[in-house]
């Protein structure tokens, strides 16, 4: 992908004393009395931040946070919270901005945090007359959000496309180099792993990988849904009977090219769906009618993880058993270490997925992490970003 980074412009000396907005995700949970409850996305900001400002910049940032009505802001809405936070992190006075669109007085050397964009009337349909606004309060837009690049606002799309230079900020332009190492370009074999509850969740996701990937490993309840596609008995596990079609048409599609669908030939299955449910690892033709699959079988465990260390690259989303539960958590733990441990560039994404990552201290062995849930998810559909859309048409422009 080719786009302008922050990173070479600031090297280039050509940030010294302009205006730099960077549209920043700091999106962060709270607790019914308005504490930050988990910074991550704060601290990832900071690097972007800090780079702006030593470049000799005068840096606004926003933010969206929550899910604000436009036009009607409410005390719950404010970045107070987040500027407090900022600032004790980065031992600065971080003041907070409202009323921002019309004009904000920032020197160079100078940090102010924009009230939430998504307060602003017109940001979520990018209305031409505020991104307008907005693009006249810089001479640099920084696009620094991955969690909103799949979405076309005023504060991520339609600023990129007026202001006078629009480019990636660090964030943003490793997942853009991560995506296009793992699905434009990879190294094959390319596994992808996609896993989840439901196949109609990510039946779009499928098919589109049914198309590029060497193997295709499904867990949780989509692997239920394929299990039953190819005769197999599932008990009262939970499945989408309705898209058995699409199952096997994914299944035929990737036999097609000479690739394949693994699926399990043993499963770890309990009579309840609970913590304490006593699990019974049996073959996957053996499953009976009041069975519950909550997890692969350490036979089909350990098949996946070999074909993982022999992989080129891997696209992981989705744990692909009940990992929550220590009886059920051996399918996720085995494909973890082996993710951990193989040779291959790995790209990893989802809630649950990092939530996996985090159990298993694996952080360090994945090639990447994406920060980004429903902008991964896009991706993997096949989708052009909207970000990375006006990103690279201001890049060749």
């Amino acid at each position: 992908m080719n786009f302008i980074r922050f990173s070479d412009l600031c090297s280039q000396g050509l940030v010294k004393g302009r205006r730099v907005f960077i549209r920043a995700d700091l999106n962060v949970p709270q607790d019914d009395a308005g504490h930050i409850t988990e910074d991550t996305r704060i601290r990832a900001s900071i690097p972007c931040i800090q780079m702006a400002l030593d470049a000799g910049a005068a840096v606004m940032v926003t933010s969206h946070l929550g899910r604000p009505t436009e036009g009607q802001f409410k005390p719950e809405d404010s970045l107070a919270p987040v500027a407090q936070r900022l600032g004790e992190l980065m031992k600065r006075e971080v003041p907070l901005v409202s009323g921002w669109v019309d004009g904000v007085t920032v020197q160079p050397g100078q940090l102010v945090l924009l009230e939430n964009c998504r307060v602003n009337k017109g940001e979520k349909k990018n209305d031409e007359a505020l991104a307008r606004k907005m693009a006249a309060l810089c001479d640099i837009f920084v696009h620094d959000a991955f969690g909103t690049a799949h979405r076309a606002e005023a504060s991520t799309y339609g600023i990129a496309q007026y202001a006078k230079t629009a480019c990636a900020g660090p964030l943003l332009a490793a997942e853009m180099d991560a995506i296009s190492k793992a699905l434009a370009n990879p190294k094959r074999p390319l596994v992808a792993i996609v896993a989840g509850s439901k196949v109609s969740t990510k039946l779009t996701i499928l098919k589109a990988l049914a198309g590029k990937v060497d193997q295709l490993i499904v867990g949780g309840g989509i692997a239920n849904t394929f299990m039953l596609a190819s005769g197999l008995p599932i008990g009262n596990s939970l499945a989408e009977r309705e898209l058995l079609d699409e199952a096997r048409a994914v299944m035929a599609a990737m036999k097609a090219r000479g690739a394949e669908v693994p699926i399990p030939t043993d499963v770890v299955t309990a009579k309840a769906f609970s913590a304490d449910s006593p699990a019974t690892a049996k073959q996957a033709t053996e499953v009976v009618a009041d069975d519950l699959i909550l997890d692969i079988g350490p036979q089909t465990a350990k098949k996946l993880a070999d074909q993982l260390m022999a992989a080129g690259t891997i696209v992981w989303n989705g744990p692909v058993g009940v990992f929550e539960f220590a009886a059920f958590e051996g399918g996720t733990q085995t494909i973890a270490r082996a993710i951990a441990a193989s040779p291959a560039f790995s790209i990893a994404g989802g809630g649950d997925t990092l939530a996996a990552i985090a159990k298993y201290g694996i952080e360090k062995e994945v090639g990447y992490i994406s920060t980004g849930g429903g902008a991964f998810l896009e991706v993997l559909e096949g989708k052009t970003l909207p970000a990375f859309e006006i990103l690279q048409k201001r890049a060749a422009g």
